[in-house]
Parts: C-alpha cells; sequence; structure tokens
C-alpha cells in the first residue's frame, strides 16, 4: 500500500517570506503545496489572491493544490487556473451550479476537486463525483489554522470511500484540519490518500521529520 501523500498548508508559513517556506517545504519532502484562498465572505478570514500564487508559483515544481473558500466562486476560477493552480477544489456552497463550475475548471486543464464542510453531507459530492479528481474532507471549520480534528471524519472518509469505489475509483481523498502522527493511521486506514498539515509542519523543530512521521 503507498504512503499517504503530504500537502503542507502555506497558512501557517510566516508571509513574509513564502517562497522560501515553499522551497523548504520541496526540500523537507512535500508532495504538493496547499493553498488556502479565503474571502472574508464565505469563511471569516482573508488570505491571499492570485496574484501572489502567481508570484509563488517560480519557486516550485510541486503542483499547487489551491482550495477556495470563496463565493460566489465562478467569478474567480479563471484568475486561479492561470495564476498556476493544478488542483482547485470549491465547496457546493459556494455555487449555484456545482456541476458547471466542475466543468469550468476543467476547461482549463485543470484537477476539480469539491471540499466538504465537517457538517456537509458526502450526498452534496455525488452529483459530481464521476467528474472530479479529489474530495477535500474538512476535519475542522474552514476559516483559521491550528484548529483540533473532529474524529466523526474518519467514519466520513470511510463512507466516501465505499462510494468513490463504486462511482470513480479515480478519485482521491484529502483531509484537512488538525492532522497529525495520532490521527494519521487511522486515515489511511480508511483510504485517504492525501492529507493537509498545516500547523502540525510548521511548529515542528523540523519540517522534513514532520512530513516523514506522516508518510506511512
Amino acid at each position: 500500500m503507498s504512503s499517504i501523500k503530504i500537502s503542507p498548508s502555506i497558512l501557517s508559513a510566516d508571509f513574509s517570506k513564502l517562497g522560501n517556506e515553499i522551497k523548504d517545504l520541496e526540500k523537507a519532502g512535500a508532495d504538493l503545496i496547499h493553498i488556502d484562498v479565503m474571502d472574508g465572505h464565505f469563511v471569516p478570514n482573508i488570505t491571499i489572491g492570485p496574484d501572489v500564487i502567481y508570484q509563488l508559483r517560480k519557486y516550485t515544481s510541486l503542483p499547487f493544490d489551491v482550495h477556495l473558500m470563496i463565493s460566489p466562486v465562478d467569478n474567480f476560477i479563471k484568475n486561479f487556473a492561470e495564476a498556476g493552480a493544478d488542483i482547485i477544489t470549491i465547496h457546493p456552497e459556494a455555487t449555484n451550479d456545482l456541476v458547471s463550475s466542475i466543468k469550468k475548471i476543467k476547461s482549463y486543464n485543470k484537477k476539480a476537486g469539491v471540499s466538504l464542510n465537517p457538517k456537509t453531507s458526502v450526498n452534496k459530492a455525488l452529483s459530481v463525483l464521476n467528474l472530479i479528481d479529489l474530495v477535500l474532507v474538512m476535519s475542522v471549520n474552514p476559516g483559521f489554522g491550528g484548529q483540533k480534528f473532529i474524529p466523526s471524519v474518519i467514519k466520513k472518509a470511510k463512507k466516501l470511500k465505499e462510494l468513490i469505489n463504486k462511482i470513480n475509483p479515480n478519485c482521491l481523498i484529502e483531509v484537512d484540519g488538525g492532522v497529525n502522527d495520532k490521527n494519521i493511521q487511522a486515515l489511511k486506514n480508511v483510504g485517504v490518500d492525501i492529507v493537509v498539515a498545516g500547523s502540525y509542519v510548521f511548529n515542528h523543530d523540523s519540517k522534513e521529520e514532520a512530513i516523514k512521521s506522516l508518510q506511512i
């Protein structure tokens, strides 16, 4: 069984030196770079926009795993696609037509994902499960880093894996929020493919050791 891929979130990075932080993550063994985009409207925080992502693109060849927590999301898909995102993940609640939004992401030759908040049912992804490349399961309420992992997400991911196996076996499951060396094995056991780790990686004495401890 292959190891889980690690997508460290730069939400926990030092924003005054983001380029170097990303370089360090690549050297430390990260598989992807997770970029949280928040608008202060869909979630109660504001982070970065497409111009910053465009500037960061030159610091690494790792895939940019861009999680859009913005609404209405359709207005900005083109901007983030052209800025250098490789995966664009959106919330069902942020669009009036989820199928159309997914197809729009795909029209730019980008991988498309759907993000499910802790209280959002896996059924919200069913209408596009055959179209998407990834389901991002939030294991905290989106908006801020450093929150505690919600254990019920493990059962949710297991149910999602069963649906994916029936409908679209190529679709990946990613979990974001409070992931650490204490819960990583349980996530792997239910079929999670990628984990987002922000605080755990950046608060560790060694980014490399933190990432290795999750690559089980």
